[in-house]
C-alpha cells in the first residue's frame, strides 16, 4: 500500500491530468475524453476470489478497451473493497501488460494480491463484500476514460466442511448419527470458526453411485457444529454440502462410506 501521486501525459495542449491516490485507493469520478471505450473486464476468470487464513491469494484481471487510434495504455487498475480494503497495480511499475488484439484494441491485464496476514488487501473480515474494479485507460491520441466501477467482483472468506458417520458398520434398520462441522476463515485471528446458523444439506450416494442425493436440510448450531440421525438402508456415503453465502463460498464434505450389514 502506498500513497502516490501520478501525472499522466492525456493530450497535446491540454498536457497534464493528476491523478492522486491516497491511502484509501480513492480515485477520480467516472469520466474520460474522446470515443475511447471499455469493453470487458474480467477479475478472477470471473469466479469469486477465495481466501483462507495463511496463504497469500492472486487474481489476474483483464482489461479489454478499443479506441480508433489504439490502446496506449492502462495507468493502474484498482480493487477497492470497504474501507481500508483495497490493493492497486500501476502500469508504470510493470505491473500491467498490454497485448494488442487488433488495431483499436488491446488486452491489459495484471495480477491484484490479497494476503490475510494483514498484508495486502485484506484488512479484516470486512474484506468479505462485493468490491468495485476502477481502472484509467488511455489511448495514442490522448483520448482516455476512468471508472470507478467498470465491473464487480466477490472476495470470500475460504470454508470447511466436515462429515463423520457413524458407527461402522451397522446393521440394516439400525440408526446411523451423522456429524459435521462448517467452518470458515476468519480474518482477524487467522483462524477458522465455526459458521453458525446456516443451512447445510446432508446427501447420500449409494455405492456404485456416482451421484448424490439430498436426504434432509438441517442447520449449524452456534458453533457451526452438524448432527443428525438416519435409517441405515444400504451401503453408501454420506456428506454434507453447503450451497455458500455472498460472504463465504460453498462446500462440500467429503464422502464417508458406511457399510450396511
Amino acid at each position: 500500500m502506498r500513497a502516490t501521486t501520478r501525472l499522466a501525459l492525456l493530450g497535446t495542449s491540454v498536457a497534464l491530468v493528476a491523478t492522486a491516490v491516497s491511502a484509501t485507493a480513492a480515485q477520480a469520478e467516472d469520466g474520460g475524453s474522446g470515443n475511447i471505450t471499455i469493453d470487458k473486464v474480467v477479475v478472477n476468470g470471473g469466479k469469486p476470489v477465495v481466501v483462507g487464513t495463511t496463504n497469500v491469494v492472486t487474481a489476474k484481471v483483464s482489461v479489454t478497451a478499443s479506441d480508433d487510434s489504439g490502446i496506449k495504455e492502462t495507468t493502474y487498475i484498482t480493487g477497492d473493497g470497504p474501507t481500508p480494503n483495497y490493493d492497486q497495480i500501476w502500469y508504470d511499475d510493470g505491473e500491467i501488460t498490454c497485448v494488442k488484439v487488433s488495431v483499436t484494441t488491446s488486452t491489459c491485464t495484471g495480477t491484484l494480491t490479497f494476503d490475510p496476514q494483514g498484508g495486502s488487501a485484506i484488512n479484516g473480515n470486512s474484506a468479505a463484500a462485493t468490491w468495485n474494479l476502477a481502472t484509467l485507460v488511455s489511448a495514442h491520441d490522448y483520448d482516455y476514460i476512468h471508472r470507478d466501477a467498470a465491473t464487480t467482483f466477490k472476495v470470500q472468506r475460504a470454508s470447511k466442511l466436515t462429515v463423520n458417520a457413524s458407527p461402522e458398520p451397522v446393521k440394516k434398520g439400525k440408526t446411523i448419527t451423522v456429524t459435521g462441522k462448517l467452518s470458515r476463515a476468519n480474518w482477524e485471528d487467522s483462524l477458522y470458526h465455526g459458521y453458525a446458523n446456516q443451512s447445510v444439506k446432508l446427501q447420500f450416494r449409494k455405492k456404485g453411485s456416482s451421484t448424490y442425493t439430498t436426504v434432509k436440510t438441517i442447520k449449524t448450531n452456534s458453533t457451526g457444529n452438524l448432527k443428525t440421525t438416519v435409517t441405515a438402508s444400504t451401503d453408501g456415503y454420506f456428506r454434507y454440502s453447503f450451497a455458500g453465502t455472498s460472504t463465504t463460498p460453498a462446500a462440500n464434505a467429503a464422502g464417508d462410506f458406511v457399510d450396511v450389514q
